[in-house]
């Protein structure tokens, strides 16, 4: 195992950051309403605990990322800035407040995450299916995406998302199936798999996301691509990977964008419905437009006629 100074060296060594990764700062009035909301109803948003680079865009239309079921989660993935640790007690009130700060912000379209919760029975999936129902009473023309861990792949908790059907069920794989070890200690590359099959066979709009960048090689994300299809998935989402501190896994390498956008050429070509590729994408951005069944493909048509 290597020393803390051996770690130290190796993350003194990644490549530094290209311009093309340069993001907005967050400012303007409609990012301060979202900031008020979030701070008002006592919400936790992966825009926050991710350290997303596109929290200024999104919060300044008008739109975040909620996170539920706390800000701590019992895993400890090498890639993510979310605390790991012991979760407080469910917060029952949490679904409505969700709800609430949903309908206070008017958004056509949310998305909500969530830490996980293995040390609960049911995997968190009760709060998930009470906030799905909570936001969908309140705000019915709102259409949503829900970011769910992979409940172990078991059945009767992911049933309960399924229940409550939101138009979108994502899922991230993260990473290649060599690498998922080493990204995702305590996640099994085949148990997303399943979990991801689970929710297509019950009939949802499934969606799955990759981070590039912390050492797989181009036939592992295309083998990926491959695995990812084969269990029918809709909607696929490739970004770098950026280190979000000192102790978190180094990046290996930034991806250029012309990568980006051969692999979403090698995506549309295997038959996903919608791929979103680039540096800066994020498992939630854009994803209004996952919504919409046909919607990436004909955009991506339409391209190709051009070219």
């Amino acid at each position: 195992m290597a020393s803390t100074q051996d770690k130290n060296d190796i993350i003194e060594q990644s490549p530094k950051k290209p311009n093309w990764l340069r993001v907005k700062l967050p400012i303007g009035e409609e990012y301060r309403h979202v900031r008020g909301l979030v701070d008002t109803h006592k919400l936790h948003t992966i825009c926050e605990s991710g350290n997303c680079p596109n929290m200024g865009e999104c919060w300044g239309e008008g739109t975040a990322t909620f996170m539920i079921l706390g800000n701590i989660c019992t895993r400890s993935c090498g890639f993510c800035n979310v605390a790991t640790g012991r979760p407080l007690s469910v917060d029952w009130d949490e679904p409505q407040r969700v709800a609430e700060a949903i309908h206070l912000m008017k958004v056509k379209h949310a998305v909500i995450t969530s830490v996980d919760r293995d040390e609960l029975e049911d995997g968190g999936s009760t709060i998930w299916y009470n906030t799905i129902k909570a936001v969908k009473s309140l705000n019915p023309s709102t259409t949503l995406e829900t970011l769910i861990p992979d409940f172990k792949a078991q059945r009767e908790n992911i049933q309960r998302i399924i229940d409550a059907a939101p138009e979108v069920v994502s899922h991230n794989i993260e990473t290649t199936e060599r690498l998922t070890r080493q990204v995702r200690m305590q996640a099994k590359y085949h148990q997303s798999m399943e979990t991801l099959k689970i929710l297509k066979e019950a009939g949802m709009r499934t969606k799955s996301g990759i981070m590039l960048g912390l050492g797989e090689e181009k036939d592992e994300v295309i083998q990926t691509f491959i695995d990812l299809k084969a269990n029918l998935v809709d909607v696929v989402t490739i970004g770098q990977y950026l280190q979000p501190t000192r102790k978190h896994l180094p990046v290996v390498r930034f991806v250029h964008p012309d990568e980006f956008a051969e692999f979403r050429k090698i995506g549309y070509n295997l038959g996903f419905d919608f791929v979103e590729s680039g540096p800066l994408v994020r498992s939630s951005y854009h994803s209004e437009k996952h919504v919409i069944p046909g919607y990436g493909i004909a955009q991506w048509m339409e391209e190709k006629k051009s070219l």
